[in-house]
């Protein structure tokens, strides 16, 4: 591409005249607030007398206003560098309602629409202009900025910058070049989400000098955490939802499939309910994103590609169906609730199948580094779902943050979720699986415990062993509520790879020997009753059905033989383990299985079904 150069000789430099005073009558003649919120007000004087700036506030602390006040104030173009495509339109909108002359380039204009933009730059016409990093990328595009009367550059969501940070991208390092290619033109970086160590390797990418570095309070006073079991999580969700009517929320799901299910339940259940991921074209997403933000619809279900193109004000609820992967994601995510500073709801359930999933996610890392970096971020995140610790004051102290809990707006705080000790049931476990040389899956421990006639039993002689039966007073749910805790406080765990067959770890041993005392929240082994054909989504991981497994595998092979392919054409062993976990009766749920598409469904649904309608009735 040629760009328009026409190289200036020099660069508009800041003026030391411009003042905070003018800032503030700014503030209420175009924005319409009396006053600066906390750190406002250090932030912009230190841009406007010329100061690179580091600046971490929460999500509606008001980041934006730091970099719209001085683009008003001066003389020059100040350019906002931020990934939010989706978000640019509106946020020039808003500024030009306020009477801003700003606009935007990104990839979603036309040939026609950047031709007008770069003449409106040239004719000095516009005063904030947003781009994509990955338009500086570009060959000749920070060559091209140069030619224009540039006064300030904003980083926006930061973050992404650092290889240490949870949504790191790659296109965002050419902002190192800023720097080199703007020497006296003042920085400022932006996030919600920063531990000291991005800090510090955000300051260095962009070269900032003596930076002004503000770290605004992480605490979301306005928000209510709340960690709740995942057991029925289709008909969790939507009972949430139905007592939040009139209310917009959003939902997030860790895969598509579980997305577009979420949806479709909702919607059954009478709830507007849209969904969200990066599957979808652009034009859906945007729709989608439009009606949501337009309140044409209650929530929207989606997975973590949506939301940093949120700016809607009024979400009052954010639900995780799925454990987060590590605490920044789960902060951001849970950030874009209560942005107008009115109480909202954080909810995230979790299961101990959400600790495998994100296991074997993990295993697919190729870097050694950052596959320990990951285990390291999934274990401060289970550590956050698991312990009876006020949830507010675990955040705040991952930032760097003191609190001394006691919230009172937490469940933990608040003990919605009461405790009761379970050491003794917890102990009939581990003897089960010290008795069996800790060679076997959670599944069959269960059986052991609750007493299980299975052919696996007898084959073992398991029905022989003294914790043969000796939980057979409590149902067979309330054993697996304390598997999924003692898998979740890190009592026991999933060897993966060994079949995830369950293993003791050191606290365990100390429980067992009766040294250490365990408890579980009683809403987790809540006696409930089971709804048939139910979808045990969390299940399916940590509670793999061997026996079904085996017939499972059987039906593949004939019908493998039948068709002249592999098994593992027919569906892959991953699947069949799912499938082996969840027990779907119906063409819905047998969708929901990882690996299931309509052709799948079509083509081998109906055998698959009937055995596992058959192993169900004998069971």
């Amino acid at each position: 591409m040629v760009w328009p150069f026409r190289l200036r000789g020099c660069i508009q430099l800041p003026g030391n005249s411009l003042s905070i005073v003018r800032a503030k009558k700014i503030l209420k003649t175009v924005f319409g607030y009396d006053s600066f919120r906390d750190n406002q007000k250090e932030v912009i004087s230190a841009i406007l007398s010329g100061r690179d700036v580091f600046t971490s506030m929460p999500t509606g602390g008001g980041k934006s206003l730091c970099y719209q006040i001085p683009a008003v104030m001066f003389e020059g173009l100040t350019v906002v560098i931020s990934p939010l495509i989706a978000l640019m339109k509106d946020q020039v909108d808003d500024a030009v309602s306020k009477g801003i002359a700003a606009s935007f380039l990104n990839s979603s204009l036309e040939s026609k629409e950047i031709t007008e933009i770069y003449a409106r730059l040239h004719r000095n016409e516009i005063k904030l202009l947003y781009i994509s990093p990955e338009r500086l990328a570009i060959d000749g595009y920070l060559q091209w900025l140069q030619t224009l009367n540039i006064s300030f550059f904003a980083i926006d969501e930061a973050h992404c910058l650092s290889e240490w940070g949870h949504d790191f991208r790659p296109d965002y390092l050419s902002l190192a070049q800023i720097r080199d290619a703007f020497p006296t033109v003042p920085l400022a970086g932006f996030t919600a989400t920063a531990t000291q160590q991005v800090q510090d390797d955000i300051i260095r990418i962009l070269k900032m000098r003596d930076p002004l570095t503000v770290r605004a309070s992480f605490n979301r006073k306005e928000l209510y955490y709340e960690v709740r079991q995942k057991t029925e999580i289709l008909s969790q969700i939507a009972d949430f939802i139905k007592l939040h009517s009139e209310e917009s929320g959003i939902v997030y799901r860790i895969s598509r499939k579980d997305v577009e299910k979420t949806a479709a339940y909702l919607k059954t259940q009478g709830i507007k309910a849209l969904y969200y991921h990066a599957g979808l074209s652009r034009e859906e997403r945007a729709k989608n994103q439009d009606l949501f933000n337009n309140d044409k619809a209650d929530v929207i279900v989606a997975t973590i590609a949506f939301g940093m193109g949120i700016d809607k004000s009024n979400i009052r609820y954010v639900i995780h169906g799925d454990l987060s992967k590590n605490m920044e994601g789960y902060y951001q995510e849970t950030g874009r609730a209560g942005r107008d500073g009115l109480a909202s709801d954080c909810i995230m359930f979790f299961g101990a199948g959400d600790v495998a999933r994100q296991q074997y996610f993990i295993e697919q890392i190729e870097d050694p580094a950052e596959q320990e970096k990951a285990k390291a971020s999934l274990n401060r995140i289970v550590r956050f779902a698991t312990v009876q610790v006020c949830r507010r004051k675990q955040i705040l102290e991952y930032f760097g943050e003191a609190h001394e809990g006691n919230c009172k707006s937490c469940d933990v705080c608040n003990n919605v979720s009461k405790k009761v000790e379970a050491t003794q049931d917890a102990r009939m476990i581990l003897s089960a699986m010290a008795r069996t040389n800790e060679g076997f899956g959670a599944g069959h421990i269960i059986d052991i415990v609750w007493g299980a006639d299975t052919e696996k039993v007898r084959s073992n002689n398991h029905q022989a062993l003294k914790t043969f039966s000796v939980g057979k007073d409590k149902p067979k749910k309330w054993w697996r509520g304390i598997v999924e805790e003692m898998i979740g406080q890190q009592i026991v765990y999933q060897d993966s790879e060994r079949f995830n067959i369950l293993r003791m770890t050191a606290s365990g041993r100390k429980v067992l020997l009766g040294q250490e005392l365990f408890y579980v929240s009683e809403a987790t082994v809540a006696t409930k009753k089971e709804i048939p054909g139910k979808n045990h989504g969390s299940d399916f991981l940590g509670f793999t059905d061997e026996v079904l497994l085996k017939k499972l595998k059987h039906v593949r092979s004939e019908l493998a033989q039948e068709h002249k392919v592999p098994p593992y054409i027919i569906f892959s062993d991953k699947t069949l383990t799912e499938m082996a976990g969840l027990k779907p009766e119906t063409s819905s749920q047998f969708l929901s299985v990882s690996g299931v598409g309509e052709k799948k469904l079509e083509a081998y649904g109906s055998y698959f079904l009937q055995a596992i309608k058959e192993y169900n009735k004998e069971a």
